[in-house]
């Protein structure tokens, strides 16, 4: 009786896990797709490109420092 009541609660289980990632699925790819909308606005290209160059100068002021 035990056994079967554990297999049961094992299956429903499985069961739910399963239909929960199906719609997880969806709901991943319509998150992706509006953050990668996101990503390529122009004002978020330009504070990419700021923060690169920002980066980039800090990069190699940093090494003239530890090599002076």
């Amino acid at each position: 009786m035990t056994y079967f009541r554990i297999l049961f609660v094992a299956a429903v289980a499985f069961g739910a896990y399963t239909l929960g990632a199906r719609a997880g699925r969806g709901r991943y790819r319509s998150i992706k797709k509006n953050a990668k909308k996101a990503w390529n606005t122009p004002g978020v290209r330009s504070a990419r490109r700021t923060a690169r160059k920002t980066s980039r100068r800090g990069g190699r002021k940093l090494t003239r420092a530890l090599t002076d």
